[in-house]
């Protein structure tokens, strides 16, 4: 009878409907966004350094914050527009891999750029992908560890080719031919030119010997960086230290950018020549370098001590670079013996981090070739 509660085989549960999910019309609203972007790529932030048109609004924040600044006295906390490459993932072109957001669409121009499918960044010990022509038959010159080459398809053959696969041929690595589109998405999207070397982690030179065998040359050179997060800026200045006669570069373990395959690919496979060690605490590391016997000088803009009048460049020297933003921080910026200044014919504010330490290096190069 309808109604009856002591029938048999009564509900004894009240009646509930499925379960949503999110497999039908509301999975994408669970995709991830990517990376969140930082202040200097972020196009409406006054911080903003990217290469990309430098909207409206942007230069205007800038501008205010530099009449601030000049009426208090103090450096402007802004950015600097065309020193960060911020085009990666803004075109979806061949080689561009675009970021979607919330369903499947464009994240909006530049977006976070973050390899395709990539979830997480790669654990520390996990074999890094080195690309390039350049880098791969460097590293292949010079011994690198390596455990497979990976080749695309249809690559257009020239004397670095020939002579990667020869040499990874004779030592006995694994040579493997992938579609482009498979090397592709290995890569990131990053241009590889037809060629991937996939190598363990990167082997860091111990601190103490590294300062050891600088010791041991006629003109010892260090290069010391201090909070540059940037892997091109640290993998140009890799490929300016070997270029000028720099012994080694040390860097912080935390809070800055080590050797990853961007790197290696921006040092144009300078990182195998040159050692590089990182560090607990650079202000300790600094120090025990002053006391084995070399002067330490940090890249200002408001240094003491102009670069041409740079009379310590003949002996025993480390070369400290600061951060892309903030530049030398307070304690290592103590630590040095002087700071030195970049002299600049135009009103530009400072250079690059890579670039100042080019033209410092080139610079110490030059003095000690004239004192020889």
């Amino acid at each position: 009878m309808a109604g009856n509660s002591q029938r048999r085989g009564r509900r004894l549960t009240p009646k509930a409907g499925a379960p949503k999910g999110t497999g039908g019309k509301n999975k994408d609203s669970l995709a991830g966004r990517g990376r969140t972007l930082p202040a200097d790529e972020r196009p409406w932030h006054k911080a903003y350094s990217g290469t990309e048109k430098l909207p409206q609004r942007t230069a205007w924040k800038q501008d205010k914050e530099r009449r601030a600044a000049a009426e208090e006295g103090r450096a402007p906390k802004i950015g600097q527009p065309g020193s960060k490459d911020t085009t990666w993932g803004k075109g979806g072109g061949r080689g561009t891999p675009t970021t979607k957001g919330r369903g499947g669409k464009p994240a909006g121009r530049g977006g976070p750029r973050v390899a395709p499918g990539r979830k997480a960044n790669p654990a520390k010990d996990s074999p890094e992908l080195l690309v390039g022509r350049n880098p791969v038959l460097e590293s292949l010159r010079t011994q690198v560890p390596a455990t497979a080459l990976y080749t695309a398809l249809g690559i257009d053959v020239d004397d670095r080719v020939k002579e990667i696969v020869r040499t990874a041929a004779d030592r006995g690595i694994a040579i493997l031919e992938v579609s482009r589109a498979e090397l592709d998405r290995m890569t990131g999207g990053v241009l590889h030119q037809g060629v991937g070397l996939q190598v363990p982690p990167f082997a860091y030179e111990p601190f103490d010997d590294l300062v050891a065998a600088a010791l041991e040359q006629a003109a010892p050179l260090l290069v010391a960086l201090d909070g540059v997060t940037d892997p091109r800026n640290l993998g140009a200045v890799i490929r300016s230290a070997a270029a000028f006669g720099a012994q080694g570069v040390f860097v912080p373990e935390r809070r800055a950018a080590g050797i990853t395959a961007t790197a290696w690919r921006t040092s144009a496979g300078a990182a195998a020549r040159v050692p590089v060690a990182q560090v607990t605490n650079l202000t300790r590391s600094l120090k025990a370098c002053k006391e084995a016997g070399f002067v330490v000088v940090g890249l200002d803009a408001d240094g003491q001590t102009d670069l041409y009048d740079l009379e310590a460049a003949v002996g025993p020297l480390v070369v400290v670079v600061g951060s892309e933003g903030r530049g030398l921080s307070r304690l290592v910026g103590e630590t040095c013996d002087l700071t030195v200044s970049i002299p600049m014919v135009s009103d530009v504010e400072s250079l690059n981090a890579s670039v100042a330490a080019a033209v410092t290096l080139a610079e110490v190069a030059r003095r000690r070739s004239v004192e020889v």
